[in-house]
């Protein structure tokens, strides 16, 4: 049995990143460990990276190489080309210069988003047009495209841990130039210890982590077909989703009253504006019933 319109004070809390509160105590408790340093030298290059406080930091540093002028015009592409893109993106582009969303004469670089862990298929081409570009991978830390050069196409990649660890801070500037990275400003010492340590500790489990999230992955899809819905984005077998983006099929009248009703019943979700679509949580620390939870009261809400 799962409860409906449950007091304010008692709700769950799902959220779309796999930090949960008693992660406090866990990661408190972890040893000082250096593997993490070591897997970011192996996969990014000795002196290619640098952490930092967040992934809005890392986008920070990285439109700072660049010198722009407050005039000068960023142009964001994403995976979906739908006009959805967060503001912790623009936001950051807008504290250094202007931004738009279609490539034009006067575009001085192309900010890449691979949306919600799908790569942005047509990387390539971006790369003829000779421009500098930025990938945003903060929701794909673990998805490839075919050639597996996600991350490796642009000047820089950017990385944002909370999406698919359980950590409350912590992102990652990767360079594929030969600029030396400058440290974090933001971080301390001792917040660069425990990112270091509780990264470590769960980048060990990186094969459970995945495989676990393809069995949630399934699972919940297997649930929402039932409902009429049908997943955004196409899954390849090398893409890890940071959320599970549904087209909602005219099965519910108002996407925006459905978000109010799933956050409060404690699930942190949002509608994918610009669509008919929205998304909900998907990843490694959700057990099956808790996807059955999610059903329920999204099923009830339509039943309503």
């Amino acid at each position: 049995m799962f409860v409906i319109n449950p007091d304010s004070f008692l709700l769950p809390t799902y959220r779309i990143s796999p930090f949960k509160t008693e992660h406090i105590n866990i990661n408190a408790q972890l040893p000082k460990d250096d593997f993490a340093a070591n897997y970011f030298n192996n996969r990014f290059g000795e002196g290619n990276w640098q952490y930092t406080y967040n992934g809005r930091e890392a986008i920070q540093k990285a439109l700072e190489k660049y010198q722009f002028a407050k005039s000068d015009l960023v142009t964001i592409l994403t995976t979906s080309q739908n006009f959805y893109i967060s503001s912790c993106v623009t936001k950051e582009i807008e504290t250094v210069c202007q931004w738009n969303r279609e490539i034009v004469p006067e575009t001085k670089l192309i900010f890449v988003n691979h949306e919600f862990g799908y790569p942005f298929p047509e990387m390539e081409k971006i790369v003829a047009l000779g421009l500098p570009i930025i990938e945003d991978c903060c929701t794909t830390f673990f998805s490839q495209d075919e050639s597996g050069k996600i991350g490796q196409y642009g000047d820089y990649s950017v990385y944002s841990f909370p999406k698919f660890f359980p950590i409350q801070i912590g992102g990652l500037l990767v360079t594929n130039t030969n600029e030396k990275l400058v440290e974090s400003k933001r971080l301390q010492q001792k917040e660069i210890e425990y990112i270091q340590n509780t990264l470590s500790h769960y980048l060990l489990k990186e094969v459970e982590i995945l495989d676990t999230r393809k069995k949630n992955w399934e699972y919940a899809v297997s649930l929402f077909l039932k409902l009429g819905f049908e997943t955004r984005f196409q899954q390849q077998s090398n893409t890890v989703p940071s959320a599970l983006v549904l087209k909602n099929n005219g099965r519910i009248n108002d996407l925006n009253a459905h978000k109010s009703f799933l956050n409060n019943h404690g699930i942190q979700n949002s509608v994918f504006y610009g669509e008919e679509a929205f998304f909900i949580p998907i990843h490694q620390n959700l057990a099956l019933t808790d996807l059955d939870y999610f059903y329920y009261v999204i099923s009830f809400f339509i039943n309503q």
